[in-house]
């Protein structure tokens, strides 16, 4: 009940504001159920948070609407060996407080990427060490060669130095430990537009910046979002055209959004698998109770067992009203696989097998542990979860879903506090690469393994994975990645599910570029009358 009033108290106050907030032609209001967390863009490597910070900050290169490398703040390029980068940079560029874009702010933000705090950290490694040539030249000396260094490039934002030495953050906000910083609110970047106010959980405006170097497709002169976590709430205000635009349709909704006057539909896929983790290096479980103080996720039977227990199907037709395309792979879409069959193929749904399994680890009559989930990340993700604990229940496993918005999930599971979790990854890179390193290779040093949640260590995929990072030769490097993925599949580490197909929702007049990435490029947004 309390949850129901709390939610029209919501919806009154949403609608208060949209009505007191009258449309103009080119402001394009739009929601999403979640927030960024951070305008420091190197804080945090997070979809939602990296798109809003892309309005307002720029990298040496970027990605045009089908996702290739273009040029950015540099105009220019060329590999002069393999394990040395030169870049011209674009002149007369200016941040949004009038200072000039040069060399210095370059190698500045790709070492500020690079420290401990970054969760981009592992990326800015991977460029290597860049240095000044002259104000419009910057090159980067890598140790050894980087099959994808333009992608690890286009992940790396690039701040004004000044503004940073001036306001006291030359060092990436610590999320995870609740920081806050002068970067955390406030932003200057080179970018379309530039920030106006930041309300996190409330609202977030920017407006276009007058002096940009590019050129804009679109008419778009102010964005307002508002996060509204409630599906129905966001609804609601898109149909009756207090919003513009909504990122995150529930899929239940679809079908309705389709035969409703006003609005439409942009469907796209994205590049984006989620899955479940588990804690497979600690002897005892932080959040269960399991017979003999037993981690029984540190018997591969067990694992096999919870994955052969999901019915993903049902997830698929029932939960995702067909917008997911189900999976056994690791990588956020099959071209990270190089669309090997035998990579992309799940485990086949059988519960009698299950059960034999978990007999056969001892846990036949099951044991209790808590689920770690969001609820405003990832389309359906709590629901997701409560199906999961439904499906595990047939193990005997005592599932308590514990979902929390992505402000408080995240901190908590970066510090690995958890001891089975949902995670997504995603983005504009199809290479395995930028899943390997972050996600799936051993904890390590400079941003390795950082998103490895569940501690898992396999040297022999370690390995192989270290090997194909600095492997030149193409063909050689497929054999390393698919031998990597066939190793970390037989031994189960996680529980893979689908990736997510993307519908966006709009008013008729609104026109946007729907990307792979999940991404809302404003832009090149239209907002007609």
């Amino acid at each position: 009940m309390l949850r129901l009033i709390a939610t029209s108290v919501t919806t009154v106050a949403l609608v208060a504001t949209f009505a007191a907030a009258p449309a103009q032609a080119q402001t394009l209001r739009w929601a999403s159920q979640g927030d960024p967390q951070t305008m420091d863009p190197h804080s945090q490597n997070e979809s939602m948070t990296n798109m809003m910070n892309g309005q307002v900050y720029e990298k040496l290169v970027t990605r045009d609407k089908q996702l290739a490398i273009v040029p950015a703040l540099a105009t220019e390029w060329q590999q002069v060996s393999p394990t040395l980068w030169r870049f011209k940079l674009r002149p007369n560029v200016k941040f949004h407080d009038g200072t000039p874009f040069n060399a210095d702010d370059v190698v500045y933000s790709i070492e500020r990427g690079a420290a401990p705090t970054s969760t981009i950290n592992q990326y800015a490694v991977a460029v290597g060490k860049p240095r000044k040539v002259d104000d419009l030249t910057v090159e980067f000396q890598l140790a050894a060669p980087n099959p994808i260094f333009l992608q690890h490039l286009e992940t790396l934002w690039i701040m004004s130095k000044v503004w940073s030495e001036k306001n006291k953050v030359t060092r990436p906000l610590d999320f995870k430990n609740k920081e806050e910083s002068h970067a955390g609110l406030n932003a200057n970047g080179t970018g379309p537009y530039m920030l106006v106010s930041r309300a996190p959980g409330i609202k977030t405006v920017y407006k276009r910046n007058p002096n940009w170097w590019g050129k804009f497709e679109g008419n778009v002169q102010e964005i307002v979002y508002t996060p509204i976590g409630n599906d129905a709430t966001r609804l609601a205000a898109l149909v009756s055209g207090e919003i513009d635009f909504v990122l995150d349709p529930a899929p239940r909704d679809v079908p309705r959004l389709r035969n409703t006057a006003g609005v439409k539909v942009i469907d796209g896929p994205e590049n984006r698998i989620v899955f479940i983790g588990m804690d497979q290096f600690r002897d005892k479980l932080l959040y269960g109770n399991v017979p003999g103080d037993k981690n029984p996720f540190k018997d591969p039977r067990v694992r096999r067992a919870m994955y052969r227990a999901v019915d993903i199907e049902t997830i698929k037709t029932k939960l995702m009203n067909g917008q997911s395309v189900p999976t056994g792979g690791l990588t956020p879409s099959p071209l990270g696989s190089y669309n090997d069959p035998e990579i992309e193929g799940r485990l086949p749904y059988d519960l009698t097998a299950a059960r034999k399994l978990m007999a056969d680890a001892g846990f036949a009559d099951g044991f209790e542990v808590t689920l770690d989930c969001p609820n405003n990340r990832y389309i359906n993700d709590e629901e997701i979860c409560i199906a999961l604990a439904g499906m595990w229940a047939q193990l005997k496993i005592k599932v308590r879903v514990n979902a929390q918005p992505r402000a408080t999930y995240f901190p908590k599971i970066e510090k690995q506090d958890t001891s089975l979790y949902m995670l997504g990854w995603g983005g504009a890179i199809t290479d395995a690469e930028t899943t390997f390193t972050p996600v799936l290779r051993n904890r390590g040093e400079k941003g390795q393994g950082y998103w490895n949640f569940g501690g898992v260590k396999n040297d022999k995929f370690d390995a192989l994975a270290a090997q194909s990072s600095v492997e030149p030769d193409p063909k050689k490097r497929e054999g390393l990645i698919k031998a990597a993925m066939r190793e970390y599949k037989e031994q189960v580490h996680v529980i893979p599910l689908h990736r997510q197909v993307i519908p966006w929702a709009a008013r008729s007049n609104v026109s946007v570029v729907h990307r792979p990435d999940n991404w809302l490029e404003v832009q090149w947004v239209t907002v007609g009358k």
